[in-house]
């Protein structure tokens, strides 16, 4: 069984993020899935690709570990800004090339320097069915 393909408005959860985020692809490589851009294992920019996941829970992140420290170490969750600093990490075969990279599927994974695990929730495809 194939996995889908990733596009833009794809769901992303963080597993220290308290929301879903929103995966943003821009049409560089002129690829439609499902009438969106296609994703590359290369869409993993802070902010202009993966949105922020509302507030971070990671004690790994300096602003959770500066906020718990001033609340007398009582967990205190800050403002999510993803710190990504490599590729999304391919779950399949990556077989199919966009742009000369690797596409995107539902199974690959993104890890973030604070130490959580970004996954994909929902790929972004929609099918729409006309009586």
């Amino acid at each position: 069984m194939s996995c889908p393909q990733v596009c833009s408005g794809a769901t992303l959860q963080c597993s220290f993020g308290a929301a879903p985020g929103v995966l943003n692809v821009l049409p560089v490589n002129r690829v439609m899935a499902g009438a969106m851009p296609a994703a590359t294992v290369m869409d993993n920019v802070p902010i202009l690709n993966i949105a922020p996941f509302a507030m971070c829970q990671s004690p790994s992140n300096p602003a959770v570990i500066a906020a718990t420290a001033a609340a007398l170490g009582v967990l205190t969750p800050m403002p999510c800004l993803p710190a990504i600093a490599a590729p999304w990490i391919p779950g399949g075969a990556p077989t199919v090339l966009i742009g000369s990279m690797p596409a995107l599927d539902v199974s690959a994974t993104l890890v973030c320097m604070w130490g959580g695990v970004i996954k994909v929730v929902q790929p972004g495809q929609m099918t729409v069915l006309v009586p």
